[in-house]
């Protein structure tokens, strides 16, 4: 691997199952820049580095490229491994610069966060409102928001601007209130059964929340019940998407900080 005009791709990092079964789960994926070259696994006391070999000539960025990041290191954390996803985007010179520059320099860090997560995954919860539905709620909430609506309502577009802007300002910070209620109840309804919790506002206005619980196995089941629960809860309300098992994307900057800390 990485002869002249390639270089090692490093996914992340692994512990070591020696073995032929301990590639299968990566031996049929897709690598980062297309290549024809595997998946594989550059070994160093008891850690393991999940690599592909990447020409130096082509950029990496694309859709494609991201999604087969993600899909190489989900499929390690779906398989029941600990894994430490490393930043899209990571290459080195060749394997020895991954043994030496990677596993040597880094290996206690890596051992210690990987033992803190073994046994874990991340799953991510995407909630979104219905708009149709949340606008409802607001007018029926607010008398003031519902007279402003019946003031427009047969308006020319012209007309009313002022009505127009008093409304929708009411209408934003109404949302705003829910969406802070909503989170806090997402967060009340499934971090009981989460080692650790990272929210992140969503990008889009009929965004709620993004939530990364970080969950032990034996309180998988428990968790996703309780995450349909609150789905059926609020059936065309809020739409809930959730993903996993992932790698914990969230949590790995956090594990090693405890490890470089001492624990």
């Amino acid at each position: 691997m990485a002869e002249d005009g390639h270089a090692c791709y490093v996914y992340g990092v692994v512990p070591d199952e020696k073995g032929e079964h301990s590639d299968l789960t990566v031996k049929d994926l897709p690598a980062v820049g297309h290549q024809e070259s595997p998946v594989t696994f550059v070994r160093h006391r008891g850690l393991a580095a999940v690599v592909s070999e990447v020409p130096t000539d082509k950029p990496l960025g694309s859709p494609d490229d991201l999604s087969v990041h993600a899909q190489v290191l989900d499929t390690l954390a779906a398989s029941g491994r600990p894994v430490l996803p490393f930043r899209f985007g990571t290459v080195v010179r060749d394997p020895q610069a991954v043994t030496d520059e990677l596993l040597t320099e880094g290996r206690d860090d890596f051992a210690w966060a990987l033992d803190r997560l073994r046994g874990s995954a991340q799953f991510t919860l995407r909630a979104r409102y219905v708009q149709d539905e949340v606008l409802h709620e607001v007018l029926e909430e607010h008398v003031e928001a519902r007279r402003l609506r019946e003031e427009l309502e047969g308006l020319p577009e012209a007309a009313g601007y002022d009505q127009r802007i008093q409304l929708g300002q009411l209408v934003v910070e109404a949302i705003a209130t829910k969406r802070e209620a909503d989170a806090r109840e997402i967060e009340h309804r499934l971090a009981p059964f989460a080692l650790a919790v990272a929210t992140s506002e969503p990008a889009s206005s009929e965004g709620v929340v993004n939530a990364a619980f970080l969950i032990e196995d034996q309180k998988r089941e428990a968790f996703e019940k309780a995450a349909e629960e609150l789905a059926r809860q609020w059936h065309g309300r809020v739409r809930l998407r959730l993903l996993g098992p992932q790698a914990p994307y969230d949590f790995v900057a956090d594990a090693l900080r405890r490890g470089e800390e001492g624990g």
